[in-house]
């Protein structure tokens, strides 16, 4: 997966040991010997390595957070940058901020000592962060969560899915909307885990909208156990483009018509990518009209699952859906440049 851009490991709650080391910063427990070794091992693979914690006293597992009281949740005293200095000395590259709802004060407490630091480090906020206050989490956060947590089904994906338009405004370099980790392969708890509950087409809609709306792409599963179908579904290249497409912009609704929805992407190089997906029960045409993506002249439209050109035309795209599924397309070279600037 390294050779299709993944390259953050990132560690989440259950590292944390006791206060100590000479920054009294949160230590590691026996599960952790050597963080920094960890740390090292990871770099030398040409990957980056994250960390977990948060503003409470206690994390939701239990664990040391980054205060300290009496009281469990928000405490008296703050050891942030305590615990940013003993990452630094452990050479992390990404944090995992947790706990809710997000606050702007425990944000640009945790904002302000990781900047304090030269390490480039990703800055991402759950769980989760107010729509009220997204002009802040843009600045202050690199990526942060916009929902409670995803399960493995169409009820849940598909409702976190397909309610993120109104972050799209806060969405560029930088600074991403996050509607949680991808629920592919083996999913679960511990050794409670179970193959994911979504179909096949199921998780074709669960990936091309996750790369439409360029959402930060993290799996949870179990990576010892990915099988072939799985894998197929993470390294498509094409796919991960539309998701990493330096624009940055998040990909809108320009057309539903009851269990239809399309979704379209402006990329960097003029095209645009294209969703058109079936929320309902039974297989449905769909259609999009280059009116309806403000395009003109004629166009060819690459299937990018299969990752080949299926058509060309001056007008329009009608595919079939199966139920709960998706067709993600490539509709290029986009709007001429000259057309638009020749007065013609």
């Amino acid at each position: 997966m390294i050779n299709h851009g993944w390259q953050y490991i990132n560690i989440d709650d259950g590292w944390q040991g006791l206060r100590g080391g000479k920054h009294q910063g949160v230590m590691t427990n026996s599960k952790f010997p050597d963080m920094k070794a960890l740390a090292d091992e990871v770099h030398a693979m040409g990957l980056k390595i994250g960390i977990y914690s948060g503003p409470w006293v206690g994390t939701y597992a239990g664990h040391l957070g980054s205060y300290h009281s009496v009281n469990y949740h928000h405490g008296k005293y703050s050891f942030v940058k305590n615990d940013v200095q003993q990452w630094m000395d452990w050479d992390m590259d990404y944090l995992k901020y947790d706990w809710n709802p997000n606050d702007v004060y425990h944000v640009k407490e945790m904002m302000d000592a990781l900047r304090s630091h030269k390490r480039d480090v990703v800055f991402s906020l759950s769980n989760s962060a107010p729509w009220g206050d997204a002009s802040q989490w843009e600045k202050m956060a690199n990526c942060w969560r916009t929902t409670g947590d995803i399960k493995d089904t169409w009820e849940s994906m598909s409702r976190l899915g397909f309610n993120q338009t109104k972050w799209a405004a806060y969405t560029g370099p930088g600074h991403w909307p996050d509607p949680d980790m991808l629920v592919v392969g083996m999913v679960g708890w511990g050794p409670r885990l179970h193959y994911t509950r979504l179909t096949a087409d199921e998780q074709y809609t669960h990936i091309s909208l996750w790369a439409l709306l360029a959402a930060p792409l993290l799996i949870g599963c179990d990576m010892a156990q990915l099988d072939d179908f799985t894998i197929s579904l993470l390294t498509n290249d094409e796919v991960i483009e539309v998701n990493q497409d330096p624009l940055g912009k998040q990909g809108t609704v320009v057309k539903e018509n009851e269990s239809v929805v399309v979704y379209a992407k402006p990329m960097e190089d003029g095209a645009m990518a294209v969703g058109l997906f079936n929320r309902g029960e039974k297989p449905t045409k769909a259609t999009v009209t280059w009116k309806n993506l403000g395009m003109r002249g004629e166009q060819k439209v690459r299937d990018l699952w299969r990752q080949q050109d299926v058509a060309t035309s001056d007008v329009e795209f009608t595919t079939d859906i199966a139920p709960h599924g998706v067709r993600l397309i490539k509709v290029y070279p986009g709007n001429s440049r000259l057309q638009a600037t020749s007065g013609r």
